[in-house]
């Protein structure tokens, strides 16, 4: 069994596109997949399948997703090892970097897309763009960002889902002990 995290975004915000955990364990457990843990209400889902196909995985969970709650919410699935590489590639210093976000990339962006992106400055907001993940740090706190994710979406032309430290500590952590 290979163990990953699925990362769905946008759900339980404000009130919109809301699923319980407990159900989404149970929904994820009937289709095949072992061990489910979720972790807090924003999307955070831990577990062991025998697929080593994270597209299929991630088209699955959707598809359950859909078909169960009537909605649809984009899925970005990871393993234990590359949610590590993400975090110890982080560029900022260690007490920047504990306050920092990660927009995890849902496909490796192209160069010129990403060096067009990178243009873009805010004042006291810094971000790199490094492989899959867009590195974020504010001195003001995410709640007063002027950083737009949409607009990065747009540029390097791939979705995304974004954690604080915190939770990618904790993903890692749990991820480690399946």
């Amino acid at each position: 069994m290979n163990t990953y995290i699925a990362l769905l975004r946008g759900i339980n915000v404000g009130g919109h596109k809301k699923i319980p955990m407990a159900e989404l364990r149970l929904l994820l457990e009937k289709k095949g997949l072992r061990n489910v843990k979720t972790y807090i209400q924003s999307g955070n889902v831990v577990f062991q399948s025998p697929s080593q196909d994270k597209t299929e995985i991630e088209e699955l969970i959707k598809k359950l997703i859909l078909d169960h709650f009537g909605f649809e919410v984009p899925v970005l699935v990871k393993t234990h090892s590359e949610l590590k590489t993400i975090i110890n590639a982080c560029p900022f210093l260690e007490d920047e970097k504990i306050k920092s976000y990660f927009f995890l990339l849902q496909s490796l962006p192209n160069k010129e897309n990403v060096e067009e992106a990178s243009e873009k400055q805010y004042e006291g907001e810094d971000y790199k763009i490094l492989n899959d993940c867009i590195y974020y740090y504010c001195n003001k706190g995410y709640g007063q960002a002027k950083f737009n994710m949409s607009l990065f979406e747009r540029k390097l032309e791939t979705n995304a889902t974004s954690r604080n430290y915190r939770t990618m500590v904790k993903l890692i952590e749990m991820s480690a002990t399946q």
